[in-house]
C-alpha cells in the first residue's frame, strides 16, 4: 500500500501546496485526489507567480481582463479565484462527505496588509465573498497585527488559515483569536461552526541553523518545534474551554504542517513526512514531496501526544547556541517579507504579461 494511503488513514489529511491552471485541466489533480489521497490544497504568492510566469495557460484570461479595464491585483485575484474555484469543485465531494472537515483550498490576501488588521480584514470578507464557494480558506497571517484579524474573521464567519506561523506560542496566540471568534459567535446565537487550521511553518527552521550547529543536530530543530506545538494542540483540544466550545457546535481548529519539502539534500525526501505523522492534523506538501511520499510503503510511528523528546533536543540547541523564541520571531518576520518579495514579483510578472500580451492590439489599432 503507497504511504500516502497508509498517512490518510491513520487520519492525517494530505494536501498538495500547489496550483496551476495546467494542474487542474490536465487532469492531473484529480489524479493525485484520486490515487494519492489528496484532501485539500493550498496557495501562495510564489506558487502562482511561477504558474503565471511559466505557462501560457493564463494568456486568454489576461487577455480579456485587459479588455476590461482590469490589471494588477485585481487581475491576478481573477486569475487565482478562476483556478481555485475550479480546484475547489474537485475537492466538493470530499467536503461533503466529511461534512466540512476536509477538502478546501486556500487563498492568501495580500501579504502587503500583513501588518495592517483593518485591511487584512476587509481584504478576507471580499475575497472570500468573491470566491463563492464554501471550502475555501482565507489565508492570514499569525503576526501580532493578524490575530485581531482572525479572530473578527472567525467572527464574520470565514473560514481561516492561519500561515506564517513558527512556534507553539505563535499557535496559541491564533489558536486563542479562533476560540475568541467562536466564543463571540455563539454569545450571540450564530452558528459556532467556523473552519480553520494553524499552519505551522518547520523546514525554515532547519535551514536557519544548518551552518550554525553540529552536524549531529542537523534537521532535527523543525521536528522539535513541531512536537512541542503538537503537544501544546493536544492539550488544547483537551481543555475545558474548548470541550464546552465544541459541546455547543464548534469544531476544532486543525493543526497544519507547512513548509515539509526536505530542504537538505543529505536528508530522507520524506523526512518531516514521516516525523509529522499524526491523527487530525493536515500535512501540506509540495509536489515533489507528494510524488516521493507514493513511492514509499511505510511510515515511522506517530507524533507523540506530549511532544515527545523535543524539550531534550531545544536543550541541545540551547547549548549549541541558538535562541529558539528570538529565532521564531526572526523566522517570522522574514516569512512576512519574503512573501512580500514574492507578491512584488507576482506583480510584476502581471505587469510583463498585460504588456506583452497587450502589444498585439496596439499594433492592430
Amino acid at each position: 500500500m503507497r504511504a500516502t494511503q497508509l498517512l490518510h488513514d491513520l487520519g492525517q489529511s494530505i494536501w498538495l501546496d500547489n496550483i496551476t491552471r495546467d494542474l487542474v485541466e490536465s487532469g492531473t489533480l484529480q489524479r493525485y485526489i484520486d490515487e494519492f489521497s489528496v484532501t485539500g490544497l493550498t496557495s501562495n504568492p510564489t506558487i502562482f507567480d511561477h504558474a503565471i510566469r511559466n505557462s501560457s495557460a493564463y494568456d486568454a484570461s489576461i487577455r480579456r481582463a485587459l479588455t476590461e479595464g482590469r490589471s494588477g491585483e485585481a487581475l491576478f485575484f481573477d486569475l487565482a479565484l478562476a483556478d481555485l474555484a475550479r480546484a475547489a469543485d474537485l475537492f466538493q465531494p470530499i467536503h461533503n462527505r466529511t461534512d466540512g472537515v476536509d477538502g478546501w483550498v486556500s487563498l492568501e490576501v495580500s501579504p502587503l496588509l500583513a501588518y495592517d488588521t483593518t485591511s487584512t480584514l476587509r481584504a478576507a470578507k471580499d475575497l472570500f465573498a468573491l470566491a463563492a464557494r464554501p471550502n475555501l480558506f482565507i489565508k492570514i497571517p499569525g503576526t501580532k497585527e493578524g490575530v485581531p484579524a482572525i479572530e473578527e474573521a472567525i467572527f464574520a464567519g470565514i473560514p481561516i488559515n492561519v500561515t506564517l506561523l513558527f512556534s507553539r506560542e505563535q499557535y496559541l496566540a491564533a489558536a486563542e483569536a479562533f476560540l475568541r471568534g467562536v466564543e463571540r459567535r455563539l454569545d450571540a446565537g450564530l452558528d459556532g461552526n467556523v473552519a480553520s487550521v494553524a499552519s505551522i511553518f518547520v523546514s525554515r527552521w532547519d535551514v536557519a541553523v544548518m551552518d550554525k550547529v553540529p552536524a549531529e543536530l542537523r534537521d532535527q530543530l523543525g521536528i522539535a518545534v513541531a512536537k512541542r506545538t503538537y503537544g501544546a494542540y493536544r492539550t488544547l483540544l483537551a481543555s475545558p474551554r474548548w470541550q464546552r466550545a465544541y459541546n455547543a457546535g464548534a469544531r476544532p481548529q486543525r493543526l497544519l504542517w507547512a513548509s515539509t519539502g526536505t530542504k537538505d539534500p543529505k536528508a530522507s525526501d520524506i523526512l518531516y513526512i514521516k516525523a509529522l505523522a499524526a491523527p487530525f492534523t493536515v500535512n501540506t506538501m509540495p509536489e515533489g514531496t507528494l510524488k516521493a511520499l507514493a513511492e514509499h510503503t511505510e511510515l515511522g510511528p506517530l507524533l507523540p501526544p506530549d511532544g515527545g523528546d523535543c524539550e531534550a533536543v531545544f536543550s541541545k540547541f540551547a547549548k549549541a547556541g541558538i535562541d529558539v523564541n528570538a529565532l521564531a520571531a526572526q523566522l517570522q518576520e522574514e516569512g512576512a517579507k519574503s512573501f512580500v518579495k514574492s507578491w512584488n514579483d507576482l506583480m510584476d510578472v502581471i505587469r510583463s504579461k498585460c504588456a506583452a500580451l497587450n502589444e498585439p492590439a496596439r499594433k492592430i489599432a
